[in-house]
């Protein structure tokens, strides 16, 4: 089943396209990173699958095949923002009560027992506690919903780096229950931990999606002498290159494990962060096969 499906998926704000032609399947029971730089689309994207705004052309479903936004879509999604929406003048109880009221499944009790694991006293108002607190209380709302799939805006931009790892365990936790999980994320270190299926999205289109383990293998780092680089560059593609007078770094897409290496190169195996950063780099990298469907076109003009 796919928990998210997207077909032809396109959003204009007055003349800019922010999304277009934008389709990928993405399988459920995954943690997906949606990785890209600012303006790419990440945002449209998630508020287009949590039913916020509507597509200006194409589709979109979640929880294999209920329409975004539908009654029994939003039933079953639960979504984070990026500056954790609270309601600051309320105690925490309150919030409690009043996110209980508001939907058809809530946990109070499990709300309440993640809370006092976390120290965050219930009497306290929202807008009292710290930030990486705010962002825990908004994920403990999010979960006490039971939802299928949990949905992740850039959750972790104004945490600190115990806070961001608390937060990621907390959703490494649900996640090994079965939920099904889409984070957006600038911070590709955490992302490296917890990832299993990765969409880079850019100029609003998806440049590449896929397993986080198949996508690793199908590239390496070849090392070697500076002035065979031009050459490797006709035998393999390579989707970023640097280059010191004596020695190049080539990022490079084969077709599996057992490539052959040229002579005199040396190969390295890639990590996430140092791929996505790769392809950020270089935008007209041409994108992986895969349950994605990329379409070649001129440059996309993107606000979001």
């Amino acid at each position: 089943m796919n928990v998210i499906e997207t077909s032809g998926l396109s959003k204009r704000y007055r003349s800019t396209w922010a999304l277009h032609d934008f389709s990928v399947a993405v399988p459920a029971g995954q943690v997906t990173a949606l990785v890209g730089p600012n303006g790419a689309g990440k945002t449209t994207l998630l508020n287009l699958t949590v039913g916020l705004t509507a597509p200006t052309a194409g589709t979109v479903t979640v929880l294999g095949g209920k329409p975004a936004g539908s009654p029994d879509a939003l039933d079953g999604i639960a979504f984070v923002a990026q500056d954790a929406p609270l309601y600051k003048n309320l105690p925490v109880a309150d919030m409690l009560q009043l996110t209980s009221n508001l939907n058809r499944r809530f946990d109070r009790g499990y709300a309440r027992e993640r809370l006092s694991e976390l120290g965050i006293p219930l009497n306290r108002k929202a807008g009292k506690l710290s930030g990486g607190q705010q962002a825990q209380l908004a994920l403990t709302l999010a979960l006490a919903r039971r939802p299928r799939l949990l949905v992740l805006d850039e959750p972790l931009a104004n945490l600190d780096p115990l806070a961001r790892h608390d937060f990621m365990a907390a959703v490494l936790l649900a996640a090994g229950g079965g939920m099904s999980v889409m984070l957006s994320s600038h911070v590709l270190a955490e992302l490296e931990r917890v990832a299993d299926y990765l969409i880079l999205i850019s100029g609003g289109r998806a440049q590449m999606a896929g397993e986080v383990d198949g996508m690793l293998a199908r590239h390496r780092v070849l090392t070697g002498p500076a002035a065979e680089a031009d050459l490797i560059a006709q035998l393999l593609p390579v989707v970023h290159a640097r280059r010191a007078e004596a020695q190049a770094h080539l990022l490079v897409r084969t077709s599996g494990a057992g490539e052959p290496v040229p002579p005199g190169w040396e190969a390295h195996p890639v990590g996430l962060e140092e791929l996505v950063l790769a392809y950020l780099r270089e935008p007209g990298a041409a994108a992986l096969p895969g349950p994605a469907r990329v379409r070649k076109s001129e440059p996309t003009e993107v606000s979001r």
